[in-house]
Parts: structure tokens; sequence; C-alpha cells
């Protein structure tokens, strides 16, 4: 399904701030949009994703006990995304008052946790 403008303008955000992280890059992953650092995924944009009408971001988070506790806390915010393990979030990018602050921060922490060390070791982002 082809994104709206608004939906073009998210998913340029998302990439703006995933491939602004050192040696990441972007590849077709599920037909969604994804985002590596040394081969491992970091974040993936989704949209309307088998009709549920949503746009996501999908980021890793350091183990299953922050997923739930971001999830229940912010539940607006974060959900469980579908076909991922533990341990990964969904954030909503609907919402036209999103902190796109915060979204760059969560994408860049997921990144720290796939990236190799010698990335980290040299100043990381």
């Amino acid at each position: 399904m082809p994104l709206s403008p608004d939906r073009d303008a998210i998913l340029t955000k998302v990439r703006d701030l995933a491939l602004a992280l050192p040696e990441s890059e972007e590849r077709p992953s599920h037909m969604q949009p994804t985002f590596f650092a040394a081969g491992k995924m970091f974040a993936q944009f989704r949209h309307d994703h088998h009709g549920d009408d949503r746009t996501v971001v999908i980021v890793k988070t350091g183990d299953p006990e922050e997923a739930v506790s971001l999830i229940e806390s912010m539940p607006d915010l974060y959900s469980r995304p579908a076909y991922f393990r533990a341990g990964w979030v969904s954030i909503n990018l609907e919402p036209e008052d999103t902190d796109w602050d915060h979204v760059g921060d969560r994408i860049a922490r997921s990144w720290e946790l796939v990236a190799p060390r010698r990335l980290l070791e040299a100043g990381g982002r």
C-alpha cells in the first residue's frame, strides 16, 4: 500500500534519525523499511501492517521487562509489535504532537543495543 503524504513525511523522519547513526543502513525486510547496524536490525518502520491502520517504528529495548514496563506505563505510545520477540516495542507515530526527540532517543538506544563494540568504543553516536 503506498504511503500517504503524511506517512511519507513520517517515514522520512524515521529514516533521517536511523541513518544518522554510524554505519547504519536501510534495506527492506518483510517488505518493510528496516534499519541495520553491522547486519543487525535495530528499527523497522511499519504502516498499516496487515491492515492495522497504524504507523509505528519498532525498536529494541534492553530486555523484555523494560518492554513490558514501557507498554504498561504508556499504552498510547508503546505497544507489543506482532511477529517480534519479547524485548521489542512499537512506538506510535500517528499523533501530530509526536515527540521526535524521544523517538530519536529510542531509535539511538536500539542502535546501541546491536552496534558492534568497536563503534561503541569509538564514541558511538
